[in-house]
């Protein structure tokens, strides 16, 4: 018994590591192409969410939204070696839905965002600013 929760929390430390990883590396991409208004907020101790981290960010234009999105996936892929598991509404860019699992990753054109408001819906998260 003593060894399956010990393997247990070996793979769960592993598994918040990537998580991590992961979630530095979609900051450290959208900021690179100068992404506007990004926060993470924390899911983890929200038992309804349906991941563990949303990333959230404004792009000016439907190019911006689509030129964070392309970064994303490109950084992600280079370093990580990881795909989205889906991606939607990226015909249009007024918002774009990243899914990767553990984390998603919104980019809204400013409008848009505002409408949503996902930030007050999850307002038992914690909220990190990045810039």
């Amino acid at each position: 018994m003593y060894f399956c929760k010990r393997k247990f929390k070996e793979y769960m430390s592993e598994k918040i590591g990537q998580s991590n990883i992961l979630l530095e590396n979609i900051i450290n991409s959208i900021i690179n192409v100068k992404g506007k208004e990004v926060i993470s907020l924390d899911l983890r101790k929200i038992d309804t969410a349906i991941c563990k981290y949303f990333v959230i960010c404004t792009g000016t234009s439907n190019t911006h939204v689509n030129s964070i999105e392309d970064n994303i996936k490109k950084i992600i892929l280079k370093v990580i070696g990881e795909k989205p598991f889906n991606i939607e509404g990226n015909n249009i860019g007024e918002w774009v839905l990243m899914d990767y699992g553990d984390i998603m990753v919104h980019i809204f054109q400013k409008k848009t965002r505002e409408y949503f408001n996902i930030e007050d819906f999850w307002g038992d998260a914690y909220f990190k600013r990045y810039n």
